[in-house]
Order: C-alpha cells, then sequence, then structure tokens
C-alpha cells in the first residue's frame, strides 16, 4: 500500500471519526472538520511538538481550534494520536456527563489547551500563549540553551475573523512580531446565514499584512504538501503568520458540501452513507479505523516521549551551566511560589486621609513584583489611572520581551483573551485593568476564565459614581451586580489599604478561578486595625469590623469598598445616642456564601432583622444578606456628572441618610 494511500485514508479517519460522532449525537457541527481534515493531518503529523502521555509538557507547542464548535476534528485527534480519551468518548459525544462536550473545554478533556467557542476568543488566546512564550524565553533562554521554545498554532473561520476580539488580539500580536504563533484560516466562505458575501467581502489577507502578519496562501486545503510548505514558511518568518488555506466545508457530503446545512447540524445517514461511498470509505461500522492508520497515528505516543525526554536531557545540561535559573524557571513552570513571599505583602499603617484602593493596589503589585518575578500586566491604556505599572520593569515588546508590563492598547475584549492564555500557559501570574464600566467590553472573557478555573486576575478601578465628574458613560452602577452573577468568580471590593493587601494575597493563591478586584478613584481612610478586626476577615467574604454600643447589637450596617468609611461614621453617631452597631465590612458575596452557616450567623445573627445595606451600585442581590426586614442604600438609575462628594451626597450616601434609614428600621426617632 502506497505512502500517499495510507496519508489520504489517514485524512479520511479524521473526516468521518468526527462526521459519525455528529451523527450519532444528532447534533453538532461536521462542516469544519470534514473542510479542515487535511490541515490537521498536516499539522498534528509534520509539526505540532507534544506528548500524549504528558498533555502538560512545558515545552509542548500549543493548539488552539478556534473554532470550537467543530469539536468533534480536536476529540478525533486526541484518540488518533493516543492521548487518554478513548472510542467510546467520541461515542458519547454532547452527551451528558462525557469528555467530548459540544465546545472544548479545558481541564475537562485531556490535551486541550483552552475553552473555544465563543468565536475569536480562542485566536486571542492564541496570542497570550505567544506572549507567555516569548517572555518566558527572554528570561530563561541563554545562548546554547533555547529551553523555552515552542509555537502556538490556531485552526480559525471566518467568524473567528469577523469577530472583533480578533481584530483587537491581531493588531496587537503584529506589533509585537509575535513570530512562533501561526494560524491556519479555514477560508470555506460559508456561514450559518450563507455565503460569506453576504457579509464579509473584505480583502482579509490585505488585513493582516496591514497587521504586520506574514500572509501566506493555499489554493487547495486538501493539498497536503502545500500546507506543509507554507507551516515551514510561517516558522521561518519572525512575523506572525496566517496560512488562508481554501477549503470546502462539510468536504465529501455529496449534497451539503459548500453550503450552509454543512455547518451545524448532523448529515443524516443518507447523506454521511453516499459521501463515505464518495471517498472510498466503508459505510459500516460506524468510528471505523484501519488498524494501520491508528498505528500510523499512534507514532505520537513514542515520537512525544522523545522529544521530551530529549528536552529533559536540555534541561539537564542548562541547569549544569545555570543552576540558579533553573531552579527558578522549574519552580515557575510547576505553578509552585516561593517561600515566605507573603512577607512582601504592606501592612498600612491607620491613616484618616487614607489612599485610593487604586493606590493602594499599586503599591502591593510592586511589593509582590520584587518577590514573584512571574507575576506580569498591564492596562487597556490607562496604566497611570489603574496604578499597574511595574516600576523595575520595561514594557514587553518585540524589542524587550523580558519587559513585565503590558501595553494592551485600548482592546479591553482583546487584553482580557489574551490574559486568559497568559494564564493558561503556565509560568505566570498575569493580571489585567481598565476602569469597571468598561468591563463590558471584557465580559465574555471574564466568563471563560470562571468557567474554566483560568486564575486570571481582573483590576477595575473607578469603581462607581464616586469618579465624579466623568459623569454616568463612566460610572459603574450594574456592573457589580453583573459581575457577581457569574459563577466561580470572586469579586472583591475592599474598603481600605490593607484589604486591598489581603484581596492581591487571596489572588495570588488562587489557582482555580479568577480574581476580580473593583478599586476605588478616591482616596479611602485605612482603619486602625487595632480599633477594628483585622483585614484578613476579607478571606471570609464579609466579618465583623466592630460592635459599638455596651449592649448586644440592635442593628447590624454592612457595606463594601468606599461605603465603609460611611457606616463606620454613622455607627459611631448611633453608639453614641444609645443604640447598640455591629459594623461589618462585605468585600465580597462570593467569599461568604461559601462559608458555613455557623460562620453567616455569627457575622450577621438571624436574630438581628435590623439590617442595613450600603454600596455606591444597583442594589440588586443585596436582598440576601439583609433579609425580608432590612434595607438596602444603593444606586436606583445612573450617575451624574459633578464632583464625587456632590454625587454622593445627591444619591443618598451621606451620614445623615445613613442614620436616617437605621432609625426607620429600629423604629425610633430622629435625634437632636
Amino acid at each position: 500500500m502506497s505512502k500517499e494511500d495510507l496519508q489520504e485514508r489517514a485524512i479520511n479517519a479524521i473526516r468521518f471519526l468526527s462526521a459519525d460522532g455528529v451523527q450519532q449525537a444528532k447534533s453538532g457541527h461536521p462542516g469544519l472538520p470534514m473542510g479542515t481534515a487535511a490541515i490537521a493531518y498536516t499539522l498534528w503529523t509534520r509539526h505540532l511538538r507534544f506528548n500524549p502521555a504528558n498533555p502538560s509538557w512545558a515545552n509542548r507547542d500549543r493548539f488552539v481550534l478556534s473554532g470550537g464548535h467543530g469539536s468533534m476534528l480536536l476529540y478525533s485527534l486526541l484518540y488518533l494520536t493516543g492521548f487518554d480519551l478513548p472510542l467510546d468518548e467520541l461515542k458519547r459525544f454532547r452527551q451528558w456527563g462525557s469528555r467530548t462536550p459540544g465546545h472544548p473545554e479545558v481541564g475537562l478533556t485531556p490535551g486541550i489547551e483552552t475553552t473555544t467557542g465563543p468565536l475569536g476568543q480562542g485566536f486571542a488566546n492564541g496570542v497570550g500563549f505567544a506572549i507567555a512564550e516569548a517572555h518566558l524565553a527572554a528570561e530563561f533562554n541563554r545562548p546554547g540553551h533555547d529551553v523555552i521554545d515552542h509555537y502556538t498554532y490556531a485552526i480559525v473561520t471566518d467568524g473567528d475573523l469577523m469577530e472583533g476580539v480578533a481584530s483587537e488580539a491581531a493588531s496587537l500580536a503584529g506589533h509585537l512580531r509575535l513570530g512562533k504563533l501561526i494560524y491556519l484560516y479555514d477560508d470555506n466562505r460559508i456561514t450559518i446565514d450563507g455565503s460569506t458575501d453576504l457579509a464579509f467581502t473584505e480583502d482579509r489577507g490585505a488585513r493582516f499584512a496591514a497587521y504586520g502578519w506574514q500572509v501566506l496562501h493555499v489554493a487547495d486545503g486538501n493539498d497536503v504538501e502545500a500546507i506543509d510548505q507554507a507551516i515551514q514558511a510561517a516558522k521561518a518568518d519572525p512575523r506572525p503568520s496566517i496560512i488562508i488555506c481554501r477549503t470546502h466545508i462539510g468536504f465529501g457530503l455529496p449534497t451539503r458540501q459548500d453550503t450552509a446545512k454543512a455547518h451545524g447540524e448532523a448529515p443524516g445517514d443518507e447523506e454521511l452513507n453516499n459521501a463515505k461511498i464518495n471517498l472510498g470509505w466503508p459505510v459500516e461500522p460506524r468510528f471505523y479505523v484501519p488498524d494501520d492508520v491508528l498505528a500510523f497515528y499512534r507514532q505520537a505516543q513514542t515520537r512525544g516521549a522523545q522529544l521530551e525526554e530529549e528536552w529533559n536531557k536540555q534541561v539537564a545540561t542548562y541547569r549544569s551551566a545555570h543552576v540558579e535559573l533553573a531552579s527558578e524557571m522549574e519552580r515557575r513552570l510547576s505553578g509552585a511560589l516561593p517561600e515566605g513571599w507573603e512577607k512582601a505583602l504592606i501592612e498600612f499603617p491607620a491613616d484618616e486621609k487614607g489612599l485610593a484602593s487604586r493606590s493602594s493596589s499599586g503599591k502591593t503589585i510592586n511589593a509582590l513584583a520584587a518577590v514573584l518575578p512571574e507575576l506580569m500586566g498591564g492596562s487597556a491604556d490607562l496604566a497611570p489611572s489603574n496604578n499597574t505599572w511595574i516600576q523595575d520593569s520595561p514594557a514587553f515588546q518585540a524589542d524587550s520581551p523580558a519587559g513585565r508590563n503590558m501595553h494592551f492598547g485600548v482592546r479591553e475584549f482583546g487584553m482580557g483573551a489574551i490574559l486568559n492564555g497568559m494564564a493558561l500557559h503556565g509560568g505566570l501570574i498575569p493580571y489585567a485593568a481598565t476602569f469597571l464600566v468598561f468591563s463590558d467590553y471584557v465580559r465574555p472573557a471574564i466568563r471563560i476564565s470562571a468557567l474554566s478555573e483560568i486564575p486570571s486576575i481582573w483590576i477595575f478601578t473607578h469603581d462607581s459614581i464616586g469618579l465624579g465628574e466623568d459623569g454616568p458613560t463612566h460610572q459603574p452602577v450594574e456592573h457589580l451586580a453583573s459581575l457577581r452573577a457569574i459563577p466561580n468568580l470572586v469579586v472583591l471590593r475592599p474598603s481600605d489599604a490593607n484589604e486591598v493587601t489581603e484581596s492581591w494575597k487571596l489572588a495570588i493563591e488562587r489557582r482555580h478561578g479568577p480574581t476580580l478586584m473593583a478599586l476605588s478613584r478616591q482616596n479611602l481612610p485605612t482603619l486602625d486595625r487595632s480599633v477594628y478586626n483585622s483585614a484578613s476577615g476579607l478571606r471570609c467574604g464579609a466579618y465583623v469590623l466592630a460592635d459599638l454600643g455596651k449592649n448586644s447589637p440592635e442593628i447590624v450596617l454592612m457595606a463594601s469598598g468606599s461605603e465603609v468609611a460611611l457606616i463606620i461614621e454613622a455607627g459611631k453617631q448611633l453608639a453614641a445616642q444609645g443604640t447598640s452597631v455591629r459594623l461589618v465590612s462585605f468585600p465580597s458575596w462570593e467569599l461568604f456564601a461559601q462559608q458555613g452557616q455557623e460562620y453567616q450567623d455569627r457575622v450577621l445573627p438571624p436574630q438581628i432583622k435590623a439590617r442595613l445595606a450600603v454600596e455606591a451600585g444597583v442594589p440588586q442581590g443585596w436582598d440576601r444578606w439583609v433579609g425580608p426586614d432590612g434595607k438596602i442604600i444603593g444606586v436606583e438609575t445612573f450617575g451624574a456628572s459633578a464632583p464625587f462628594k456632590v454625587v454622593y451626597e445627591k444619591y443618598g450616601f451621606s451620614v445623615d441618610n445613613v442614620l436616617q434609614q437605621a432609625r426607620e428600621l429600629l423604629g425610633t426617632p430622629a435625634k437632636a
């Protein structure tokens, strides 16, 4: 049997494993796998460096299926090349409890690098992978020792390229000259609505050339040799590369090839059987893989083990020449934190004037950066406002890849998806920042970080109407409530500099999900912790700051962030007038909800019905904590442009209003 015949059957094995999975599920997307099978074959058998026995091998190439709807392509490749994904899992595609969900999910299926499906995000994740590789290579490689040296590949689709996040990420990637980034574009010219001519007629090649990418063309997406040569050319160029491969969606389907029908529905038994006949493939059994084809693909197991062993020997030689560097590299790639790192955290002294929490965050970042070289991040063109700059490091640029400060540009969504890729790569603790109101632009990436348990750190400053004069376009009111609705996202709104310190400590330690900090523009008093309980209570989500008065508390005043200082002053006045008050700092609903009922009842005793929550945002959700008899001082509309103290006063965030609402809860008259 000829080599060419084996190759053709190996490609068809990808096509029909994928199509059989979709047909068995009676759900899914057969078009992409059938159209890109030759592209995937070429990449996975001739270029991609990986070890199926160790999917987390640090120096593996990364592969992203950005068009995650074509997930059966990836599952077929993982099975064929010998990852821990049995054929039975392909037969359970899209079924409850399977490891082959409708779209790839990192952490669920071995060999999946990132969760894809929301189009464009995988494209941007890949840029994050490439940034991480370039940065770590600059930090650790030495002449004769390229211990960090791998590529990021992706298959991207028409839909990916239409999404704005891909444009944002591509623009930055071109600027940064990320030459280890190689994307293969499935140019099948079909979308769900029909031909791309309906809405997507730009010159895609010219667009990417303008971004600073190398643009290559393959006239026939089934031409293995042409694809191979294009990938070789991409590797030889210092720019990121996009290879535009003219493909046929649903290749082989007799009536659906090159039609929208091939995109997102099972082909049906007759259509699928006729496709197999057309391409010389047995109609039965389903999920058929010839023994010699499987043996060919399974060579990846031996090849992968050899690649990793060669790298281990390379690292051993490197370790002999650069003992400390090798030790540091291994620590970082393992995800371990340096011993005693937390000692660098700042303990801020009591200060009535205080600091904006964005400012104390900036000081904390720089304290941590001195002991955590893996800490790296930046802002969407707001570094001076977000206070995210690491002072002793340059920016990460094409000519200074060891820099730890990212200039993401005004590209919030792109920033977020790139951040997720950096975090998934390993070896870094990355963060990204903008104003809280612009979390709307980042939200899809935040959601994926939570769904995928990615330890991304999100820094959002200017967290309320307290930013003042910029007005309602920049004043977040509904954003805290919206973000708190995302499962597995911990939202922190610290009330003073020491709660900021605790927020950062938690974010660094939290490795199974994202952490988000909402920080103030205006100064917040730094509380005297000899009077008020330790800021370490933040780790429980809510904690008792103090009980004021001679008797058991009659009312609970609770708040987050900048409004904590407000309830403290009101609480003092109530106590001076004879009412016993409990003050509760409430920086995180999610962390408090995770505590046992006993702790929750200690902080919010069930017998105290008079509860008042104060937060400069929509009150949605606070009813869970104040109960049916409590009250909430919140923002019921959009903000306004004025000095922040005026805005606070007009919206009821004043000591007088807190006192009035508290007295109404207690049923007591106002006191002179």
